[in-house]
């Protein structure tokens, strides 16, 4: 297959369907074929335990996940900052939130120790991992450092 005419797997951040999308289509603003909502709207998307294995396991767009808490400071003080991020990074990356007090069995099995955490996956596995808050520069610069 052609980089041209590559196809790319992305789950729809609203019914979580997964979509076939062509790689040169990504910038376009894609519409999911199933409940015909955009793709990516520049804002991270809430996953919960059912959401998060389809997200970073099906998408073959990287997708980097913000472990946070509700009850956290600088969870709280980071969210505008990472969706800053999410405007400047898709849909190049999906940008996507996990909140750990309600995905405690995600959380675990990642070993997720301190909030906020980043985790950044590329075709189902972590590749990279940065804990405490960051600024959206920084975000986009830890991210763009890893090669996505």
């Amino acid at each position: 297959m052609s980089v041209a005419t590559e196809s790319l797997h992305v789950v729809c951040p609203h019914c979580h369907t997964t979509n076939r999308v062509a790689a040169t289509d990504l910038s376009s603003s894609p519409d999911c074929g199933k409940c015909h909502q955009p793709l990516f709207a520049g804002h991270p998307v809430a996953l919960d335990d059912s959401s998060f294995d389809k997200h970073v396991g099906r998408s073959q767009v990287p997708v980097l996940v913000d472990f946070w808490a509700p009850w956290c400071g600088p969870c709280r003080m980071m969210a505008p900052q990472f969706e800053a991020a999410a405007r400047q990074l898709e849909p190049q990356v999906r940008l996507a939130k996990l909140n750990t007090e309600e995905a405690q069995a995600v959380a675990a099995r990642y070993n997720i120790r301190s909030i906020p955490t980043l985790a950044l996956f590329v075709n189902g596995r972590e590749v990279a991992r940065q804990p405490g808050a960051m600024g959206a520069a920084d975000i986009v610069r830890w991210v763009r450092s890893h090669g996505v």
